[in-house]
């Protein structure tokens, strides 16, 4: 604001003539000084004064420019009359745009930068502070150019110091003509340069002479040094991070300008004090500005055993470390995720992807040494599988499936968000192409290392028989590249053992660069690396001669048998292959579509690992055949792609293959196609058949059954009642239905294509891929959602009586004649007991054949009046034990669909404990006696092995075996299944459904079962009874206790046994499951066990609290375990006692970091989002208000232990939330997050502030805040921005009072910008 004599109340002018008569007499400073303070005392003026600063200042520019005024300038700010920021602000906006005709008024504004910008502490504690920054903001607009209208005095204080620093920036550049090269081309502050007249009298006698010229050159390079100067000091340096962090488009310009001024200034080279590369690294990300220094808390010995007394700082940055400690999630995550029982709605790649991200984030490791990590941990699953039992749920191409699959489809997942994070930064803020292409090769090139360093972990690259061949092929590819071979993928297809190229031996890492080429991770630039291939392989001279093939295909062949089996049993290579199958099953002949559906179903499903998941896509969009373009039936044009649908149906039926729609999250979509082939094929009657290629029938009814049983395997239907009110997680009923199917259906698919991450999936997907966005529900299917709400009416309560005369009694009717023909013909009723009819004019089998022709839903909606009929008459004796089973035998043959309803109204008729039990004598019902005992031996034998004690456990009883009615007859009806393909699908529906009940039932319902099975299926005795032992979990808490105890002491090795004693990943999950001793079976992990049983405990709620209650346990022994006894003494004996054991004690904070990340594992994995939630807002907090006593804490130990205890705890907490939120806010389970870590920091400020009172020790609760505070702050930044800037001052405030002010001032710093005025403000006051 420019201030003219008119303008001036009579003080001002009087001031102005006292400074005019001292300038022309020459006056001493100092007495004009004296007399000014005389004068505006009188006045009442207070001082600082913000209108003196302009007085003088105006006075200066430009008719007093002499030597004496900037003297009394100079002498106003050392006596503190003006306020220097403001002085500085002023001259600002007359010096620098004039600096070219007044560069002595340049340098000296430059002196006085250097004297008064770094001293601000006393000017933010000055009077009238407030005022100042408002008059410094109208001088320079900051508010308007920055677009920020928070008027925080702080706030303002950060943008004065921004824009001093990005004017002379600008200013240096125009002076040497660069500010033409920059963006914007022009610079937003008044620096450039104005032309105007000057005459020669009173400036210094400023001429354009030489000396004028090196004045105004040495200025540039002087302004260059003080922007150096502004990012070193460490007040400035840290008040400009608060700039970068929340105005980060003004950033991105001034970071652009300095790359110019970097790239270009001569003045720059020149300089002595600082060089380009030490300006450019002064700006950089890599640069620490406000990382936690923490201080000393209580023990600083302590702090110097480890490190830097941070939880961030003894993770391992060296590529050197094992990653099995910090990768031990991975390697749990991957095993529960192998879980045949379960079929997630979510996708691994998903979940996967957000875990890696959070690992990497919170142990602070490279992305190095995280993708070696995941690829380990991927490794170590296939590894597992290699000798394991053989069972019902086949698992090594589920396992191959994550490995060469998943894992390379998270790794894209990571590499492909940064660099669109670097091209939408690059957009808010250009940088030169050199840069952006240095930072977007980062992440690869680790990538590579990572695979690189594969080589050395040769016992795990070892591929499972089955792969060999694929293996081999691979690795030829590479030998063939680079020995200069080419040839077409037909020479790999008929290539023999004895064509292979020598030496070219493939393993795993052969497969998995051939994923990441695939989808453009890598290039064939990997075949050339240290050792991959042999290069001098003898390669053959010969090509072998063709045979059928993928490039037969491509090369235009038909589809013959011969081709066709080819196909089917090879995985297609590319994409390109993929899509000409998808044409042909699209535009093809019917014989053709179907050939077409048969090939992508098979081993391109299930092994074509570089193309997985866009043959899954395929799939799931054939099974939506659109309506042909002038088709006028009156039926559904579903009706007419029959036996298409069919083939596709029975090939993704096999249990692998769910899993692999499952682990891909396709498992929504799938159902979305499903239940549109469910409502119409269960809506017609089997008048119509057709014949299929191998000269079988094909029924509507084979269709429905198809295609519904799938469906259900897709949501948990098979669980008990119990399961929907004793599983204490968010509501779990509401993923038990195809509502919460469609309901993830329609999410994902309205926001598909709104987010970069999706613009990379669609670039990664087909082109021929046409899906409709269209959203469904519900009441689009009426059939099914009536069948629905009679299932669920069915487990509520029992059957309303049956009204006669209607479709469903009629059916019902029909049902029994046909079961039970013989009681039929004798006249005796078998439906008396539920709708009072009669059957004694029982129809002949032609009559009853006819009544049953009706749609599959009606059938459906009769089958539990059958049911409960069949049931009511075996217990009153009208009908035997063998005769029940063969009807209902009967009953699944006729329409296999009902199955689904037979296990769903047994399992309901079990929970409700209303029927007697039978007698497994052998002659009613089959015996389990002839290996009963056996089996439950080995059960007590594998929960012993996993350091579980239960004494409960009864063996060998002498009371007979006894099962409940309806736990009887569908086991009896199990087993009279034959194991074959076509039973296959119809098994792995009832399979679960047994199995779940029999946990629910009294001990030893699940033996008598598993012992049945064993007598049909000898070679599955090892996998059945490792399924039984889960049932002693089911019914103990105390059994779940102790396997979490064990699964801590294996992990950690603190077991005695010798198996367990090194710890980790090795020995919690151990060789996984199988007979790998002759003999008998191998001793089961602790960890495998408990993956496998987590499930079926009932009460979740206590998990989180026994972990929180072992975990703090175990502290005392790893702080103990690392000490020997001489150590200890010595510890007691030295002054500083603590550093002695440096070593041990380092390590004792690597393993309870491991036992944290343990705990969390457990916790996420137990109970997901809602159980890490309610750790956080309920068990924590709980914890630390409750009394701990332990007497065990004391000793020359015990100051460890506590302080221990609450790192523990920290690393615990925060490392849950990354795994249930994430460390950004890419999963919706972020949008939860600021609600949950909120309440968590208001208790942890309000416990600050003396509002609650605290049970735990004082060292436990002060390592707890600052390891959470110092986690938050240096690994989950982005958290810190969702919480109350009134809750971050509190929080800031506490940690002051511990001295902890770097912690506070770092806090603050990542607030947003509405805490960046206190976070200024506590800069300042910190200083250096």
């Amino acid at each position: 604001m420019a201030v003219s004599i008119q303008a001036m109340g009579p003080v001002w002018e009087s001031v102005l003539e006292q400074t005019k008569y001292a300038q022309e007499n020459n006056s001493d400073p100092l007495l004009w000084a004296v007399q000014l303070s005389s004068s505006l005392n009188s006045a009442g003026v207070s001082l600082p004064s913000i209108d003196l600063a302009h007085v003088l200042v105006s006075h200066i520019c430009w008719d007093n420019h002499v030597p004496i005024t900037w003297k009394f300038l100079e002498k106003a700010l050392t006596v503190k009359f003006v306020p220097p920021m403001l002085v500085l602000a002023l001259l600002s906006t007359r010096v620098i745009p004039n600096r070219k005709f007044h560069p002595a008024a340049y340098r000296l504004y430059m002196e006085l930068l250097r004297r008064h910008a770094f001293s601000l502490k006393c000017q933010i504690s000055g009077p009238n502070y407030q005022k100042i920054m408002k008059s410094i903001d109208d001088v320079l607009h900051l508010s308007r150019i920055f677009g920020i209208q928070v008027s925080e005095p702080g706030l303002l204080l950060v943008e004065f110091v921004f824009s001093i620093v990005w004017q002379l920036l600008d200013a240096s550049l125009d002076d040497e003509g660069l500010l033409e090269l920059t963006t914007e081309k022009r610079s937003i502050w008044p620096t450039v340069t104005k032309d105007m007249e000057i005459d020669n009298a009173d400036n210094f006698n400023e001429k354009r002479n030489e000396h004028h010229n090196v004045l105004y050159k040495g200025n540039t390079t002087m302004a260059i040094e003080i922007i150096g100067e502004f990012l070193q000091n460490k007040v400035t340096s840290r008040i400009l991070f608060l700039a970068r962090r929340n105005m980060s488009s003004h950033w991105g310009a001034f970071i652009q300008q300095l790359r110019v001024l970097a790239a270009k200034s001569v003045a720059l080279r020149n300089s002595k004090q600082i060089t380009p590369e030490a300006l450019l690294q002064l700006t950089s990300d890599t640069r620490k500005v406000l990382s936690r220094e923490c201080k000393t808390i209580s023990q600083q010995e302590f702090h110097a055993v480890i490190g830097n007394g941070s939880l961030t700082s003894s993770s391992g940055q060296c590529h050197g470390t094992s990653p099995s400690a910090h990768c031990l999630p991975i390697d749990l995550f991957l095993e529960d995720a192998m879980d045949g029982s379960q079929v997630a709605a979510t996708g691994a790649v998903e979940r996967l992807t957000g875990l890696v991200k959070a690992l990497q984030a919170v142990n602070g490791t490279t992305w190095h040494d995280t993708f070696l990590g995941l690829w380990i941990a991927a490794l170590r699953l296939v590894q597992r599988e290699r000798d394991i039992s053989e069972g019902p749920v086949p698992r090594l191409d589920t396992c191959l499936c994550m490995l060469l699959s998943i894992t390379p489809l998270v790794v894209a997942n990571i590499v492909e968000e940064e660099e669109s994070e670097l091209i939408d930064d690059s957009d808010c803020s250009p940088t030169n192409q050199t840069n952006e292409k240095q930072a977007t090769g980062r992440c690869r090139k680790d990538l590579i290392s990572s695979l690189q360093m594969l080589s050395d972990y040769e016992a795990l690259l070892t591929p499972p028989q089955s792969v060999h061949s694929v293996a081999n092929q691979a690795a030829a590819k590479a030998v063939m590249f680079v020995s200069g071979v080419t040839v077409g993928n037909g020479y790999y297809e008929c290539m023999s053992i004895n064509d292979m190229p020598m030496n070219c031996s493939g393993n795993l890492r052969h497969l998995i660069v051939e994923a990441c080429i695939a989808r453009k991770l890598l290039d064939t630039s990997s075949y050339v690396w240290p050792g991959y291939v042999n290069a001098r392989a003898n390669i053959p001279r010969s090509v072998p001669s063709q045979v059928p093939g993928w490039s037969s295909l491509m090369k235009g062949s038909p589809l013959t048998p011969t081709l066709i089996n080819a196909l089917i049993a090879t995985p297609a290579s590319s994409l390109a292959e993929i899509e000409k199958i998808f044409e042909i099953a699209t535009k093809g002949s019917d014989d053709e579509k179907i050939s077409a559906a048969s090939i992508l179903c098979g081993a391109s499903l299930v092994r074509g690992w570089n193309i997985q998941e866009q043959t899954i896509l395929f799939i799931a969009s054939l099974l939506s055949p659109p309506v042909p373009a002038h088709y006028s039936g009156s039926e559904s044009h579903l009706i007419g792609y029959a036996p298409f649908l069919n083939v596709l149906l029975v090939g993704i039926s096999p249990v692998d293959c769910v899993q692999i729609f499952s682990l891909h999250g396709m498992v929504s979509l799938l159902a979305g196609t499903l239940m549109p082939l469910c409502e119409v094929f269960g809506s017609t009657a089997p008048n119509v058949s057709w014949t299929l290629p191998a000269g079988e029938e094909l029924t509507s009814h084979a269709v429905f059954t198809n295609a519904f049983t799938l469906l259900l395997r897709l949501w948990r239907f098979d669980h008990p009642p119990l399961e929907h009110v004793m599983r204490d997680a968010t509501p779990v009923g509401s993923q038990l239905s195809p509502e919460y199917l469609l309901l993830v259906r329609n999410s994902k698919l309205s926001a598909f294509g709104k987010s970069p991450k999706d613009h990379l999936k669609i670039k990664r997907m087909s082109k021929n891929l046409n899906f409709s966005l269209e959203l469904i529900f519900m009441d689009s299917f009426p059939k099914l959602k009536r069948w629905y709400r009679q299932h669920q009416e069915c487990i509520a309560s029992t059957l309303s009586g049956l009204v006669q005369g209607t479709t469903v009694h009629q059916i019902v009717d029909a049902f029994l004649n046909m079961m039970f023909r013989k009681i039929s013909r004798g006249g005796q009723s078998l439906t008396s007991t539920t709708s009072g009819s009669s059957s004694s004019s029982a129809s002949g089998a032609e009559d009853v054949s006819i009544r049953l022709k009706v749609p599959a839903w009606d059938i459906l909606e009769g089958t539990p009046y059958v049911l409960d009929a069949a049931l009511t008459a075996c217990a009153h004796g009208r009908l035997s034990p063998r005769e029940l089973v063969t009807g209902l035998k009967d009953l699944a043959d006729f329409l296999p669909a009902t199955l689904a309803t037979i296990v769903s109204y047994f399992s309901a008729e079990v929970t409700r404990g209303i029927w007697k039990p039978v007698f497994m004598n052998g002659t009613d019902w089959p015996s389990p006696s002839a290996n009963l005992s056996i089996v439950e031996q080995q059960i007590k034998k594998i929960i012993a092995a996993t350091g579980v004690d239960v004494p409960s456990l009864a063996v060998g009883g002498s009371s007979p075996a006894m099962l409940p009615l309806p736990l009887a007859a569908l086991i009896s009806l199990t087993i009279t299944y034959k194991l074959d393909k076509a039973s296959d699908r119809f098994l792995i529906l009832i399979g679960p459904a047994l199995s779940s009940l029999a946990e629910g039932c009294p001990w030893p319902c699940m033996p008598i079962i598993v012992s049945l099975w064993a007598q049909k299926v000898k070679r599955w005795n090892d996998f059945l009874v490792f399924s039984a032992s889960r049932t002693v979990f089911h019914h103990s808490s105390d059994a779940v206790v102790q396997l979490l105890r064990s699964c801590f002491t294996s992990t950690l090795g603190l077991s005695p046994s010798i198996i367990y004693s090194n710890g980790g990943v090795g020995a919690l999950l151990g060789h996984g499951f199988g007979s790998h001793f002759s003999g008998g079976m191998a001793p089961v992990a602790p960890g495998i066990m408990y993956l496998r049983v987590h499930r079926s405990i009932r009460d979740i709620m206590f998990m989180t609290e026994e972990i929180v209650s072992l975990l703090t346990s175990f502290v005392r022994d790893i702080a103990s375990s690392g000490l020997s006894r001489e150590k200890l003494e010595k510890l007691k004996k030295t002054k500083f006692g603590l550093r002695y054991g440096q070593v041990s004690l380092g390590a004792a904070m690597t393993r309870v970091k491991l036992a944290a990340s343990l705990g969390a594992s457990l916790v996420w994995l137990s109970g997901g989002l809602s159980l890490v939630q309610s750790l956080i807002k309920e068990t924590l907090p709980s914890w630390f208000i409750s009394t701990h006593t332990s007497e065990q804490d004391g000793g020359e130990l015990g100051g460890i232990v506590v302080m221990l205890r609450g790192y523990a705890l920290a690393y615990f907490a925060v490392i849950c939330g990354t795994f249930a939120w994430g460390v950004d806010s890419a999963s919706p389970a972020s949008k939860r997050r600021p609600k949950v870590l909120g309440a968590h920091l208001e208790f942890l400020a309000s416990a600050l502030d003396g509002k609650i009172s605290l049970g735990c020790d004082c060292a436990t609760w002060r390592a707890y805040v600052t390891g959470f505070v110092s986690l938050m702050v240096g690994r989950t930044q982005k958290w810190v921005l969702e919480i109350n800037v009134d809750v971050l001052k509190r929080l800031s405030n506490g940690l002051r009072q511990w001295n902890e002010e770097e912690l506070a001032m770092a806090l603050l710093g990542l607030g947003g910008i509405g805490a960046t005025s206190p976070a200024a403000e506590l800069i300042i006051e910190i200083g250096v």
